[in-house]
Formats: structure tokens, C-alpha cells, sequence
């Protein structure tokens, strides 16, 4: 059985990008689009881990019940995880859209009225 890191690596990779879009972020919309960017990873993570070399899904109805399948419980993980970044980002943006309105601006630093 051999493991290949390249799914981790790629994950760590697309992390790593996400989180320094963020902190170089000027742009409230592009923070949010960064932050899409990182939860994504965790999608490529998710299915490095349910991978197995061989494997089908995991549907037995016309499959011998010994065959390899891959784990259905990390497929339905990463379904979930999708359903949660889209409704995470959709509400960032709504909020978004609204510090606009209000305060007529996208920028982080220009938004003096949120200071504490």
C-alpha cells in the first residue's frame, strides 16, 4: 500500500495561498473570495483521506460485497463542507453589501466607525 503525500501537498498549498490573500487583502469582497479560496482546501483534503487506490463507489447493488469501495462517510463530509462554504460565503458577502451601503466603502482600513 503506498501513500502519496501530493493530495496533502496541494491542500497545504491551496491553504497557504487562500490565508495570504487574506492577509494582503485590501478589498473587503476579496477577503471574502480568499477566504472561498481556503475552505477549499479542505475539500481536497477531505478527499485525499476517503482516496483508495482501487477503489469504487460505494454502491453494492452491482458489486461483490468483498470489492474495494472508497469511504461514502468522507464523500458525504465533502458534500456537506460545499453546502457550508457556499452558505458561509453568501452570507459574508450580504454582509458585506450591506458595510457598503452603510458606510460607502469595501476597505478595511477606511471603516474608522467599527473601531473599538
Amino acid at each position: 500500500m503506498s501513500v502519496t503525500v501530493l493530495p496533502y501537498l496541494v491542500a497545504g498549498w491551496i491553504f497557504l495561498i487562500g490565508v495570504y490573500g487574506l492577509v494582503t487583502s485590501r478589498n473587503l469582497i476579496h477577503a471574502v473570495g480568499c477566504l472561498a479560496v481556503t475552505q477549499s482546501s479542505t475539500y481536497v483534503l477531505l478527499l485525499a483521506v476517503g482516496y483508495r487506490n482501487g477503489g469504487t463507489a460505494p454502491v453494492f447493488s452491482d458489486a461483490p460485497t468483498d470489492s474495494r469501495v472508497v469511504d461514502p462517510v468522507v464523500q458525504a463530509l465533502a458534500l456537506t463542507d460545499i453546502v457550508v462554504g457556499a452558505t458561509v460565503t453568501a452570507l459574508l458577502l450580504a454582509l458585506v453589501l450591506q458595510l457598503r451601503k452603510r458606510h460607502g466603502t469595501v476597505d478595511p482600513d477606511a471603516l474608522s466607525e467599527l473601531k473599538g
